[in-house]
């Protein structure tokens, strides 16, 4: 595997980098994120997906993609076997179907909770989780930003 490491040192090279990787996934490049904390949230005209540690991005799957936002120290990397490529495309249907199970939650409160609760479970520093937007996770589990902004609100009135 050939890797690509992308830390930002401020606003300006992240957005650069997210730029950089949307280019990639237009040109239909086959990428997989790195296995340690980070991953990638992509953003479809209706909603985000999250694609996780060891999850394949770009090929046919992404050409939807209007914006993508880093996670964590991203790091993304080529595959170089068909095996490789397979696993990568497994685990991206495993983070699909995490997040799909959340959605199916009844309450818009609970889909909030649930998805902030997973991202701690990922093991992500608190400092990532608090600068990724209200936006991001609303997205990713079909609920209003105000929502998110709601249970973060309420998680920080209880630590």
């Amino acid at each position: 595997m050939t890797q690509q490491s992308l830390n930002p040192s401020n606003n300006d090279s992240q957005d650069s980098q997210a730029l950089s990787i949307l280019k990639q996934l237009h040109d239909q490049q086959l990428l997989i994120v790195s296995q340690r904390r980070n991953g990638l949230i992509l953003y479809k005209r209706y909603h985000a997906e999250f694609a996780g540690p060891g999850a394949v991005v770009g090929g046919l799957f992404d050409l939807d993609c209007q914006r993508v936002l880093p996670v964590g120290n991203l790091s993304l990397l080529s595959p170089k076997s068909s095996e490789e490529r397979q696993r990568a495309y497994a685990l991206r249907m495993q983070w699909i179907k995490l997040i799909k199970n959340i959605t199916r939650r009844p309450e818009s409160l609970q889909r909030a909770q649930k998805i902030l609760e997973q991202f701690e479970g990922f093991n992500f520093k608190a400092d990532t989780i608090a600068e990724l937007p209200d936006e991001a996770f609303a997205l990713l589990v079909g609920v209003l930003p105000h929502t998110i902004r709601q249970v973060r609100n309420a998680s920080n009135l209880k630590g």
